[in-house]
């Protein structure tokens, strides 16, 4: 399902020159992998996401998403890829506050070729276990909801591949075990998952754990056993 040959990026920090994040990173994640991506803050494990996501083009190597070359790719090509194969989740919701919960999870399809399709945004909610909330505005939901809401837009298009960067960094315990548990549903339906976390009970809930130190990627030298209680 991904593919990154010698993924490079850079960029320029003044007296410092050229700062390497990524340096020369190989990856390959099979379809309906569940991946964790670990490393201290400021890593790269959020430039590796926008890299894989089509949101950074600004790399070197080969990178290739859901049968796609992003090399080389122009904006609306890269757009064109974002739309109708990858679904992001951040640490931020980024709900538009005056919109509904349905049309918070329809907005993907402004960019669409296709008109809103309410009902497919309904089942997206019901999805996520928000079928009976589908009017309710972003300040009347919960923490833990509005991160389902933000889930259930990024599963509108029925991406191939669900991207998350810190998905569960403002959720408290029990929602944020919540929350895993959904990743997990999504996963065990075939969906391929990268998430970078700083979290033990998500990257418990993975398949495979990987670390970014100095711009490259290792397996993590402390692996929880899958499906453990992390660090509750």
């Amino acid at each position: 399902m991904i593919t990154t040959e010698a993924l490079t990026r850079g960029y320029d920090d003044g007296a410092r020159g050229r700062v390497r994040v990524l340096d020369g990173v190989s990856l390959q994640v099979a379809a309906g992998e569940f991946l964790a991506v670990v490393g201290r803050s400021g890593s790269g494990k959020s430039t590796l996401l926008h890299v894989l996501g089509g949101l950074d083009s600004g790399f070197t190597g080969e990178v290739t998403v859901a049968g796609t070359r992003l090399s080389g790719l122009g904006d609306r090509a890269l757009a064109k890829f974002r739309n109708e194969s990858v679904g992001f989740v951040f640490q931020s919701f980024h709900l538009i506050q005056g919109l509904s919960a349905l049309e918070n999870v329809a907005l993907p399809a402004a960019f669409a070729a296709n008109d809103a399709d309410e009902a497919r945004a309904k089942e997206a909610l019901a999805r996520v276990g928000l079928g009976e909330k589908t009017e309710r505005l972003p300040s009347q939901l919960s923490g833990g909801e509005r991160q389902r809401v933000a889930i259930a837009r990024s599963l509108f298009n029925k991406p191939r591949v669900l991207l998350c960067d810190e998905p569960t960094g403002n959720l408290d315990l029990q929602t944020a075990d919540e929350v895993i548990g959904l990743f997990k549903s999504l996963n065990q339906d075939g969906l391929t998952i990268i998430a970078v976390t700083h979290e033990d009970r998500l990257r418990a809930a993975a398949s495979r754990v990987l670390m970014l130190n100095d711009g490259r990627l290792a397996p993590h030298p402390d692996p929880l056993p899958r499906g453990g209680e992390g660090d509750r």
